[in-house]
């Protein structure tokens, strides 16, 4: 089992009467890509805030390697947030060289790296450039360069993909696989289910401000696969009932979802007992579902 980097435990916070995370827990081992999913409004981005001490929790702890999270910790992280923060009237080298040394990186040592970066991504030519010149896929790139130069233990990405072409999005996905191959942690923050399935191993689903959710993906599709079936009957008559709920039908195949607390041998024994069957089979049930269905029995 992976020592964790990152655990939060019993983390709460209120705005006035609003209660943002309640009781949250989450435990990302090192090296591993941790989805943080959720509706809007969950408490993904204040968990996130939380854990880059840009404001601290009401009550419960973070730790951060073994230790209980400090403000030497912040060097060790890199945070993207869904809201980008770059200056518009500043040149775009003269910033991510600012921003770099916040991190505690030497001048030489982020000019090096940043034309590596800039080199890698294109857009060398951008260096003197505004940042207000720049399109929004434009200046994401450079608040993701500015987010992993100084190679942190730890990479938070919130929504990085809004705003990027498909292509774009394809060249960002990539990189964020290839510091993960490198021993990069990262939570990456999403709603789009299809970036979880492709990237993350490790999910927390943060529902009305509690962790409803969490574990890895592997063992998540496992626990839910007992409500997923395939089946194939003479006729092809099925209809939903108090027992299942038909999800759709393809080439004769009826791919069903079971009701709350009906087992698959109940379901199977009512096929049999009502319909000839052809055949019949278990099924993975895709991130989109999970959260659907983890979010109706919260």
């Amino acid at each position: 089992m992976k020592e964790n980097l990152l655990i939060a435990k019993n983390v709460t916070k209120q705005f006035e009467n609003y209660t943002a995370l309640d009781k949250v827990n989450i435990s990302v081992p090192k090296g591993s890509v941790y989805g943080l999913l959720g509706p809007n409004g969950a408490g993904k981005t204040t968990l996130m805030r939380i854990i880059n001490q840009i404001t601290a929790p009401d009550s419960g702890k973070v730790f951060f390697n073994n230790e209980q999270l400090q403000k030497k910790h912040i060097c060790d992280i890199g945070y993207m947030p869904e809201e980008r923060g770059l200056y518009k009237k500043m040149k775009v080298g003269e910033q991510a060289l600012y921003l770099a040394q916040l991190k505690g990186m030497s001048y030489n040592e982020a000019l090096e790296k940043l034309k590596i970066w800039f080199k890698k991504l294109n857009i060398l030519s951008w260096w003197n450039k505004k940042i207000e010149e720049l399109s929004k896929g434009m200046a994401q790139k450079i608040q993701f360069i500015v987010t992993i130069i100084h190679q942190p233990k730890l990479l938070i990405f919130d929504e990085p993909f809004s705003g990027f072409d498909p292509i774009n999005a394809a060249i960002i996905r990539k990189e964020i696989e290839t510091l993960s191959k490198e021993g990069a942690t990262i939570i990456f923050s999403t709603h789009r289910m299809e970036s979880v399935e492709e990237i993350c191993d490790h999910i927390a689903l943060i529902n009305k401000s509690k962790t409803i959710l969490e574990g890895p993906i592997k063992k998540i599709k496992k626990d839910f696969s007992s409500s997923y079936f395939k089946v194939k009957i003479e006729n092809n008559t099925l209809e939903s009932n108090k027992l299942f709920e038909i999800i759709n039908q393809e080439q004769g195949e009826f791919r069903v979802l079971l009701k709350q607390n009906v087992s698959g041998k109940e379901f199977l024994n009512y096929i049999n007992s009502n319909y000839e069957l052809t055949s019949f089979k278990k099924e993975s049930p895709t991130m989109e579902e999970i959260f659907i269905k983890a979010v109706n029995n919260a």
